[in-house]
């Protein structure tokens, strides 16, 4: 016999594919057998089909296209016999889908065999309408399969409810006509009909709020009474599972119930009594027993419950804490982390074994046991809670440091009793872990730090002392540079000295050593170094012993390989070497800063700055074309100075992004971003800017050198300048200019801005722009534009977004709109305010392009174009 004829058994056929060694000698044996198959199908072969279809199915299970057997399955289902049918009915499930169209062809099939005398004909029809039912098909057979819940045969019934799951949930109209004949199967014997009957009534709850509440009047008691019957019924071979009498149906009972009780409190008072004694009765050796307690622990955490009861069942996940089996304790932390907020009291009372579980070997035990202790932390329990996760930090996996770091300065910050409590636990947390604390975590401990007067000798005392262990921890390491530089001569007098400190004797040398160790450390990154040089030249106004030594140490980095060192290291000494009668006034003592504002902006800034795209240079530092506080020692001027309004392009953002506006510049030379107007963004305005910032680019021109006399202010034969007392560099304002007592006092601005005309920007067949231009007297390269765009059409626009790019020669700031709905047919508009500089203002145009992105219909819809028509003298 030829091996691949349509005679070929079945059996032969996976022989013969399992003997291949290679995959092309598999798609070979494949290819044969389905060109055998459908010339068979070609001559319309009745005595092979049903082997031939079962072939297709074993080809189609390796995954190979077997579309041309579909209605091979029709034809057997529509044959006569049982073998036939059955054959064909399983071709159906496998071989199609309910998005196949062929599907509508077997629909008159279906009807008549779920009317069959032979039950076992109806049961493969249910069978493949459960699998595959297509909404159409269950407006049409509904009816059938509503009939056959009453059916003599259990086992048709259990079909007929299951398959009757599926059609509710292809069209949940139809819910309503099962509500009834459902009701008659919760009184069922038989355990596979009553399982598939509490589904149903499950389903129909979650899809329809009248059966739910049909349900919650006349089945309550009826599913309490057979729970009971379940719990107490007595040993049955054929539903135990390891000792327990169908585990199932108590599982899918307790679902059910959790879903009546939930928001009713008569449904809840009737299932107390069942729950307490499943939650007392339910062995918790065996996994089936455990499961049963689990879902008997979140219907009680669900239903309008009684505390009693639900300290019961938090007990009985702390149970669950102390087992063996990772997967146990993993679901038990995740129930309590949604029990803490229904019953705090009985959570805490298992405070000690779920802080064991912080410290267990799994990772996501570990972590979910961190966010549930997270949870747990009150003002009664923050300190011994915190000194616990604090002593596990010491021998806690790297991988685990991070997020244990990120968590316990959350704690500290959010429920610290006092400042001195609060820097204690922020140092103990850096010197364990400060490379994996982040930018403004150490950024508030510093705000803290200034605004604790009696704690600045404290905490300089504290961070020289941690530093000498763990020079290693950056972000310590900062702190600590930063303290000595403001408090250095109360580090070295002892001055502030609180009652539990031991007396301890440091020279001036001995802080400058901190200072050297930092600097000529191994791992310090640029930031750290920045502000080691900026510490040395505070220190050199305040140790007048070893000023030699730091003059030293500054100039040692004007060989840096880094130009943000070199510039720095050269405009600090040229402080110290000729400008000694401002140095002091100069480096004094940062203010105090604001805790509360520092923390609104930390939540979130309002402001939407659009600066140019960050270039690196070679040395790898990014400069930027608007500094936050002008600069004062800016010896090197870049190739095209800003216009003297730039800074307030520079407002909000981060209140301590960078202490020393280091490494986050932007290059002038580089690209303009596509700007989000409703996307608030960091700016870098901060409080804590170094004294002497370097925000300006690097000079490059050679108009001037870096050993210029840094105040030689009056170069300009056309501005005299006159000196004012240095007391105005005190003022307690962040924002200040910190030299404006040297120059000129500004005249008051005068309000005699030109007019320009009105123009239509951009214009399609559903929007239009409108651009109006302000400019400021004396400031022609800024240009206020005011941005109107109006809805030609009928329909409303919602989530609507501009969005806009210019060259490089332009700087763009776009301010919110004033609503993201433009209504329609011109009824209203959105009005957007742009403020552009134009560094080749007479020479260029302003040009951009723009996107307007918006909803119409819940469609996203995108308009794009470019900007070209603005006259050049705008």
């Amino acid at each position: 016999m030829n091996p691949f004829s349509s005679g070929t058994r079945l059996r032969d056929m996976i022989r013969a594919i399992r003997a291949c060694k290679t995959a092309a000698e598999e798609r070979a044996v494949v290819r044969k057998e389905c060109a055998s198959i459908r010339a068979s199908v070609s001559d319309n072969d009745n005595d092979y089909r049903h082997r031939n279809l079962a072939k297709l199915m074993f080809i189609h299970m390796l995954g190979y296209p077997t579309h041309f057997g579909q209605m091979e399955c029709l034809k057997l289902i529509a044959a006569p016999g049982f073998p036939e049918k059955r054959i064909g009915y399983l071709g159906l499930m496998l071989l199609l889908d309910e998005r196949q169209e062929v599907l509508m062809l077997v629909t008159n099939s279906l009807k008549q065999d779920l009317n069959h005398t032979n039950q076992y004909i109806v049961g493969l029809a249910l069978c493949a309408l459960g699998n595959i039912c297509s909404a159409e098909m269950a407006r049409d057979l509904a009816p059938e399969v509503e009939r056959l819940l009453q059916f003599r045969d259990p086992n048709i019934r259990k079909k007929a409810a299951l398959c009757s799951i599926r059609i509710v949930k292809k069209v949940p109209d139809l819910a309503e006509n099962f509500v009834n004949p459902v009701v008659s199967l919760l009184k069922e014997k038989h355990h596979g009909v009553l399982l598939t009957a509490i589904q149903l009534c499950t389903d129909l709850c979650n899809l329809n709020e009248e059966a739910l509440e049909f349900f919650r009047k006349k089945c309550t008691e009826v599913l309490v009474k057979v729970l009971k019957d379940v719990v107490n019924s007595p040993y049955a071979p054929e539903y135990d599972v390891s000792g327990i009498a169908d585990p199932f149906l108590h599982i899918r009972l307790l679902r059910l119930l959790r879903v009546l009780g939930h928001g009713d409190a008569d449904a809840s008072d009737s299932m107390n009594d069942i729950l307490a004694q499943v939650a007392t009765k339910t062995e918790s050796n065996k996994n089936a027993g455990n499961a049963i307690l689990y879902e008997c622990v979140e219907t009680i955490m669900s239903i309008e419950d009684s505390s009693g009861l639900r300290v019961l069942a938090i007990n009985i996940l702390g149970r669950f804490l102390s087992n063996r089996d990772n997967n146990i304790r993993y679901v038990a932390l995740n129930m309590l982390m949604k029990a803490i907020s229904v019953d705090d009291q009985a959570v805490q009372r298992h405070r000690a074994t779920i802080l064991e579980c912080v410290k267990d070997s799994d990772a996501s035990i570990r972590k979910r046991a961190l966010e549930l202790v997270y949870l747990l932390v009150n003002e009664t329990n923050v300190k011994p809670l915190t000194k616990e996760l604090i002593d596990y930090l010491h021998v806690s996996d790297q991988d685990f440091k991070g997020d244990l770091t990120e968590k316990i300065c959350s704690i500290v910050e959010k429920l610290s009793p006092d400042k001195i409590w609060y820097i204690d636990q922020m140092l103990m947390v850096l010197s364990e872990a400060g490379n994996h604390v982040k930018d403004e975590v150490w950024h508030a401990l510093i705000v803290v730090i200034t605004n604790a007067s009696n704690l600045h000798g404290y905490t300089v005392r504290s961070l020289y002392k941690a530093v000498q262990t763990s020079l290693d921890q950056e972000t310590l390491v900062r702190v600590a540079v930063w303290c000595i530089g403001e408090y250095g001569d109360m580090l070295v007098n002892g001055i502030g000295m609180l009652d539990l400190e031991e007396p301890i004797t440091i020279t001036e040398n001995d802080a400058v050593d901190v200072v050297e160790l930092a600097i000529k450390h191994h791992a310090s990154d640029l930031t750290t170094r920045a502000m080691c040089l900026i510490a040395l030249l505070k220190l050199s106004s305040r140790f007048r012993v070893c000023s030699q030594r730091i003059k030293d140490m500054v100039v040692q980095s004007k060989g840096s390989l880094l130009l943000e060192l070199q510039q720095r290291s050269t405009e600090f000494d040229s402080i110290i070497e000729k400008h000694q009668n401002i140095r002091s006034a100069l480096v004094e003592r940062m203010p105090v800063l604001d805790e509360a504002s520092f923390s609104g902006r930390r939540n979130g800034s309002t402001s939407i700055p659009s600066t140019s795209m960050g270039s690196s240079v070679p040395n790898g530092v990014i400069k930027t074309t608007a500094a936050p506080l002008v600069d004062l020692l800016d010896l090197g001027g870049g190739e095209e100075p800003l216009p003297p309004n730039t800074n307030s392009m520079m407002t909000g953002g981060n209140f301590l992004q960078d202490l020393l506006d280091v490494g986050n510049g932007m290059s002038p030379s580089s690209s303009q971003p596509v700007t989000n107007a409703n996307q608030a963004q960091k700016s870098g305005t901060d409080v804590l800017l170094d004294l002497l910032s370097i925000g300006s680019p690097p000079h490059q021109n050679g108009s001037s050198t870096p050993h210029d006399d840094i105040l030689s202010i009056n170069q300009d034969n056309n501005n005299k300048t006159s000196v004012t007392p240095l007391g105005s560099l005190s003022s307690p304002s962040p924002m200040m200019d910190l030299l404006d007592g040297f120059g000129p006092t500004p005249p008051p601005p005068k309000n005699d801005a030109p007019a320009y005309p009105t123009l239509v920007a951009f214009e399609s067949s559903s929007l239009r722009l409108m651009f109006n231009f302000t400019k400021q007297p004396g400031n022609p390269q800024t240009t206020e534009i005011e941005a109107n765009f109006t809805n030609k059409s009928s329909n409303v626009y919602s989530d609507f977004v501009f969005q806009a790019a210019v060259p490089k020669f332009l700087q763009l700031h776009l301010e919110p709109a004033s609503s993201n709905s433009l209504p329609g047919s011109g009824n209203g508009s959105i009005t957007q305010k742009l403020r552009v500089t134009n560094t080749q203002h007479g020479k260029k145009a302003i040009i951009m392009r723009i996107r307007i992105s918006y909803k119409l219909n819940n469609k996203d819809m995108l308009e794009e174009g470019q900007i070209s028509n603005i006259p050049r003298e705008i």
